[in-house]
This record gives structure tokens, C-alpha cells and sequence, in this order.
């Protein structure tokens, strides 16, 4: 059937540090004046700048930051079977590919497994073994190794993993002693220009420190995770740093290292932690096996410059909701269509992935305060904290027979099952989740994701229905099916 369309750290001065931060700035500041030599253009400010006029001014370093954070920061090793085909050497020949296809292979392949071995890093926040990682760096373990700064070893068991978030969380076997944890800090307060360190063990080499400062703030489109809203950093991050943490000047975990931005697969000075405010929530929710996310009830978009001068706003900020599912907490908390939401709790947020990770990073207790914009006016609207509901039913269901869609796997979309599978929480309407491999459903070309929308010119709007207009086709040769996919609506026709 033929479709037509209709992969860090920022460090804060503190009075702990107080004491040896500003030496740094002074040196600098005299190597500064020497470059620029006698007629240099720093003449105007020389009476500022002085050399180091101690022993101990001259070895100022980070060197108690990281001593006393890096014990916490280990090194994860891990081991994957993984199971193929053995492939004929004729597997990619175009010519017996076009006639044979997949099963070309599986003829004439005879299964066999191999070990796959990759490394990474992590982080102790309990000193118990508790231990916060990525979920790309123990996804499909089947055995995880753990080595502590002191060289010491540990089995360890996976607690968790929230693929979502890039998140999982582990837990050492045999802990006979207490074990140095880092604390968490607070990257609701992080800025731009704040110190950072990111420790990990890139590449395999060791244990390895960098420094640099966060660059930026709010992230979103980095990875393919839902909840977006990464620290950016400066601070060199590597393949191997990922899962390690990332540091504050008070020697707090602000955030869990988790991707970069290359075009070599070595550090370009863009790398991205998830913030620690997300890590805490996900690791209570792993721990405690109840993962669960506040959600909204509402869509909207990013306001636009040409958006701002419409609704008369001083600058181009917020979120203007277009849309609110009824009785949802949105809805029950009186934000209206056309409303501008500038703050969740008083933090600003600035387009839809913002507000999404703003409201995902509360608890599922109390109230939300959202600060928003109607016609020019400033409110304060309260939004009760809840989960998504399963309202209507799922009713998921294979089908089965001589139709188009024997194979594949249907359900009813809903507000729990959209948050669950990252798509939009406001989507309705029967969606297929899977599709078997060598079925009917595969052959008409359906794919996880398409939204049915009309059988044989009959509208479907659940399940039930769709099972209706299967069972009454059910000596139909030719059948006509209209799904959505990716926003566009595709129409095809199947013979059997």
C-alpha cells in the first residue's frame, strides 16, 4: 500500500572559597599586563594588577574542590549479550536483496551471540552505594562493574532507568562501609558565568577533572529525550564522561553529564548536563518504584517577536497557550486559550519544553503558581498537582485475521499513555504502538505512531470501533485507510 499526503559544571564563589578565588583573578590579570607590554592598553588600569607576593598566593588552586568531590565520582563498566544473525556474504548484494529481502539473511544465517563492553561514568549520592547515572550508559546491561576513586571494585544492581530523562540509578552490592557522597546543590540557582567542574572517565583513560563555566541555561533540543532543559558547559566533556558529575564551587552536584556537541566525537567546549533538580525527582521516583510526573492539561508555543507586538507584550517571552483539555488541571485552575504563562513557581520559562520540565520537576503535592499575562494583565493562577489520567481506557489490543491491520498492536490514546510514550498529552484518537514483523499490518506499511483516522470511509475515534469495521470487511479484498503521521494525513489502499 502506497501512502499519497492529502551527548557540566559551573562553579559559585562562596565564602569557603573566598579566600583563594580572587589570587586567580589577580594573576590572570598580571599575565594580562604582560602581553600587553609597556605601551599596551592596559597602562590605564596597571595600579589594579600585581604578581603573587606569597608562596601561597602562587599555589592557589582547585586542588581541595576536587579532593574533596572527586572520591565521589566512579567509573562504570558494563557487559551486554547481544544476539544476530550470522550473516551470508551475499546478505547485502542488492540483486539477492531485491528478490529475498530480510529473510535472504535468516535462511541462510545461523544465530549466534557476542559481547558488547562500553564504559562510563557515575555519581555516589548516598553513602550508602546509592549511585545516579545515565540511562544510554546501563541500558540493556546484563552485568554493571562499578570502580571506586580508590581503585576499589563493586558488583552493582540496576535500581532503575528512566530512558526520558537519560537517568538511571544504581545500587552497589556488599557495601561494608560507609562510602563518600556528593551533596546535591540547587540548579534552579545556577547562572551563566558560574564556575563548574565536570569529572568523569572519558575515553577509558581515568579519572579525569576539567574546568570551565556554565554557558548556558534552559537547553532544549539536544537529544531525543522529552524532558529537556540542559545545563550547558564549556568544561571539556568527552565519550566516557557520561553519567559523571557536574560540580559547583561549593563542591554540589548541579548536574549529571549526559551529552556534548561534536562533529569529531571529541569535545568541541559544548557539552550538556541534565540539572540536578530533574535527577532528584526521577532518582525518588526509581527508588520508590513510582515514577510519576505532574502534567498540565494545555499546549501552547513559544512567543515570537511578531507574536509580542500582537499581545502588546514589552519583549518576545513565555508560552502562549493555543489549547486545554477539559477538567484538566489547566482547566481547573482557570488558564484560558490566548494566555501567556512567564513563570512556574516563580522561575521563568520562556517556550513549551521549559514549562513542560518546570512542571515535571514538581512534586505530586500541593499546588503549582504559574504567573501569567491576560490581555496586558499580570495573575496568579493555582494548578492542582496531579498525573495524567487513563481516561478514556487504553484498551490495547492486537488485531488479528485477514485485514491490513493483522499484526499490529492499537490502543485508545489518553493523557497517561502520551505522557508515557512522549508525545503530546492533549493527542486523541486510536494509535498503533506496534506492528509485528512479517504481518499484514507490515505489509500495508503501518508504523508505531499512526494515528488511524478512517477504514473504508467509516471515521474510527477507538478501539472498538476499529474492531467493528475490521470484523464487517472481513471478506474484503480491497480496503482504503486514512491515518495521520507526523501531523500529515496519509491516504492508501491494500489488497489482500
Amino acid at each position: 500500500m502506497q501512502f499519497k499526503s492529502d551527548n557540566l559544571t559551573a562553579m559559585r564563589v562562596t565564602d569557603v572559597q573566598a579566600r583563594w578565588i580572587p589570587t586567580i583573578f589577580t594573576i590572570a590579570a598580571t599575565c594580562l599586563m604582560a602581553i600587553a607590554g609597556p605601551s599596551g592598553v592596559a597602562h590605564a588600569q596597571s595600579d589594579d594588577r600585581r604578581l603573587p607576593t606569597s608562596n601561597t598566593e602562587i599555589k592557589m588552586s582547585l586542588s581541595p574542590l576536587v579532593k574533596q568531590t572527586a572520591p565521589a565520582v566512579v567509573n562504570i563498566y558494563t557487559k551486554k549479550v547481544v544476539s544476530e544473525r550470522a550473516r551470508s556474504p551475499f546478505f547485502n548484494d542488492p540483486f539477492f536483496n531485491q528478490f529475498f529481502g530480510d529473510r535472504f539473511g535468516g535462511a541462510f544465517g545461523a544465530p549466534r551471540q557476542r559481547v558488547e563492553r562500553s564504559l562510563g561514568s557515575g555519581v555516589i549520592v548516598s553513602s550508602d552505594g546509592t549511585i545516579v547515572t545515565n540511562h544510554h550508559v546501563v541500558n540493556g546491561a546484563s552485568e554493571i562493574r562499578v570502580v571506586l576513586h580508590d581503585n576499589r571494585e563493586f558488583d552493582a544492581d540496576l535500581v532503575g532507568s528512566d530512558e526520558r530523562t537519560d537517568l538511571a540509578v544504581l545500587k552497589l552490592r556488599d557495601v561494608d562501609s560507609e562510602l563518600p557522597a556528593v551533596k546535591f546543590g540547587d540548579s534552579d540557582a545556577v547562572e551563566v558565568g558560574d564556575f563548574v567542574l565536570a569529572i568523569g572517565n572519558p575515553f577509558g583513560v581515568g579519572q579525569t577533572v576539567t574546568s570551565g563555566i556554565v554557558s548556558g541555561l534552559a537547553r532544549a533540543g539536544v537529544t531525543g529525550q522529552d524532558y529537556q532543559s540542559f545545563i550547558q558547559t564549556d568544561a571539556a566533556i568527552n565519550p566516557g564522561n557520561s553519567g559523571g558529575a557536574l560540580i559547583d564551587i561549593e563542591g554540589k552536584l548541579i548536574g549529571v553529564n549526559s551529552a556534548i556537541f561534536t562533529k569529531s566525537g571529541g569535545s568541541n567546549g559544548i557539552g550538556f548536563a541534565v540539572p540536578v533538580n530533574m535527577v532528584k525527582v526521577v532518582m525518588r521516583g526509581l527508588i520508590s518504584g513510582d515514577l510519576r510526573r505532574p502534567w498540565l492539561g494545555a499546549a501552547g508555543q513559544g512567543v515570537t517577536a511578531d507574536l509580542a507586538s500582537s499581545l502588546d507584550l514589552d519583549r518576545p517571552h513565555g508560552v502562549l497557550i493555543s489549547e486545554i483539555r477539559d477538567g484538566s488541571p489547566a482547566d481547573r485552575g482557570g488558564l484560558h486559550p490566548g494566555d501567556v504563562v512567564v513563570a512556574v513557581n516563580g522561575l521563568a520559562v520562556d517556550n513549551p519544553n521549559e514549562l513542560k520540565f518546570r512542571v515535571a520537576t514538581l512534586e505530586l503535592t500541593g499546588e503549582a503558581k504559574l504567573s501569567v499575562l491576560r490581555r496586558g494583565k499580570a495573575l496568579e493562577l493555582s494548578l492542582p498537582l496531579e498525573v495524567a489520567p487513563e481516561t478514556p481506557a487504553r484498551e490495547e489490543t492486537i488485531i488479528n485475521g485477514e485485514n491490513p491491520f493483522s499484526g499490529a498492536k492499537v490502543a485508545n490514546m489518553n493523557p497517561a499513555l502520551a505522557d508515557e510514550v512522549g508525545v503530546p498529552t492533549l493527542s486523541e484518537g486510536v494509535v498503533v504502538l506496534g506492528v509485528a514483523r512479517d504481518s499484514l499490518a507490515r505489509r500495508a506499511r503501518l508504523q508505531p505512531g499512526d494515528y488511524i483516522i478512517e477504514v473504508n470511509g467509516e471515521t474510527i475515534d477507538s478501539v472498538a470501533r476499529l474492531n467493528e469495521v475490521v470484523k464487517a470487511g472481513a471478506r474484503r479484498k480491497n480496503w482504503k485507510i486514512t491515518v495521520k503521521r507526523d501531523g500529515k494525513v496519509l491516504t492508501g489502499e491494500f489488497t489482500l
